[in-house]
């Protein structure tokens, strides 16, 4: 299953500046529960952003830098055909965590949605979830974090 886990302000931005313009631990702690032993996808800007490897995670940095130094649960690949390949061999979900382009790219393959609702509005922001991203898609539960978050959970309609 591909599952696009992201979290949002009240306009649909998720990034300012090359970085998360907010900070939850409730959030932070969320998504580690939720990605643990799983894959995550990520753009290579939001691999950057990263201080190492998220642990107990396959890390796939989807780039056409060559720099990426090779470790352990990291796998740089080039393009969006070579991840979906993949996600034929994983035994487990494939997280897609962004950023903007990665979003954008997944977004006919997502079968799922986990939005963290951020109670802000970012001014300055520079990078948004596509428009409508969630069209096609109904709401299916939700949860509420501390620090005021709620998460919702959404599935693919299918016709």
């Amino acid at each position: 299953m591909i599952i696009a886990i992201v979290a949002v302000d009240r306009c649909g931005a998720i990034g300012k500046g090359g970085k998360l313009p907010w900070h939850y631990s409730a959030d932070m702690k969320f998504f580690r529960e939720a990605t643990t032993s799983h894959a995550c996808v990520m753009g290579y800007n939001t691999w950057l952003t990263l201080k190492k490897p998220l642990n107990d995670r396959l890390n796939i940095v989807l780039s056409r830098q060559s720099q990426i130094e090779a470790q352990d649960s990291v796998v740089v690949l080039r393009d969006l055909n070579s991840v979906l390949s993949l996600t034929n061999y994983l035994r487990c979900d494939l997280f897609v965590m962004g950023g903007e382009q990665v979003y954008r790219a997944f977004l006919p393959y997502i079968d799922q949605w986990i939005v963290t609702e951020v109670p802000l509005t970012v001014q300055g922001a520079d990078a948004f979830v596509p428009e409508d991203y969630l069209e096609g898609f109904r709401r299916v539960d939700s949860k509420q974090l501390e620090e005021g978050l709620t998460v919702g959970f959404y599935e693919r309609v299918l016709e």
